[in-house]
C-alpha cells in the first residue's frame, strides 16, 4: 500500500469567466495546456467549457502530490494569464493530498468552494491519445 504522499490526486476546477473574456480565456488556456502538454507532470489534463454560461471545468490527474507542486512551480505565470479571465468557484479534489498541496489549496484558491474527497480503490487504464480541441476540426493530435 503506497502512503498519502503518493497517492494519484484528481483536480477538478471549476471557473467562472467573466462577460466579455471568452475569447481571451481559451487562449490563455490553450497556452496553459500547451505547456503542460510538454513539460507538465500531469497525466491527463481535459478542459470543457459551456460557452453560453461561462462556466469552464478543468480535469487534471497528478500521480501524487509532488508532482502538484511541480505544476505549480513550472505554470505559475500561465495560471496568473488564466486567473485574468475568470474566477474560480469550485475546487474539488479527489484523493489524499499532502499537508503542502492541501494548504497551497486553501492559499490559492480563495473563497472558492474546496472539496476533498478520499479514494477509495480504482484503477487507471490509459487510453490512446486524443485531440487537443473539439472534433470540428479545431484540434491536433496529442
Amino acid at each position: 500500500m503506497s502512503t498519502v504522499d503518493q497517492e494519484p490526486v484528481l483536480m477538478h476546477n471549476t471557473m467562472r469567466i467573466y462577460a466579455g473574456h471568452l475569447k481571451e480565456f481559451k487562449q490563455a488556456i490553450d497556452r496553459s495546456v500547451e505547456l503542460v502538454e510538454q513539460h507538465g507532470p500531469q497525466l491527463m489534463v481535459q478542459v470543457f467549457i459551456d460557452e453560453s454560461a461561462l462556466i469552464a471545468h478543468s480535469f487534471q490527474l497528478y500521480p501524487d502530490s509532488a508532482a502538484v507542486e511541480l505544476h505549480w512551480q513550472l505554470s505559475d505565470p500561465y495560471i496568473r494569464d488564466v486567473m485574468n479571465h475568470c474566477e474560480v468557484d469550485r475546487l474539488a479534489m479527489y484523493g489524499e493530498p499532502s499537508s503542502t498541496v492541501s494548504a497551497g489549496i486553501e492559499r490559492s484558491a480563495g473563497g472558492a468552494t474546496k472539496t476533498v474527497v478520499n479514494r477509495y480503490c480504482g484503477f487507471l487504464r490509459l487510453p490512446a491519445p486524443t485531440t487537443r480541441h473539439d472534433t470540428n476540426g479545431h484540434g491536433s493530435a496529442t
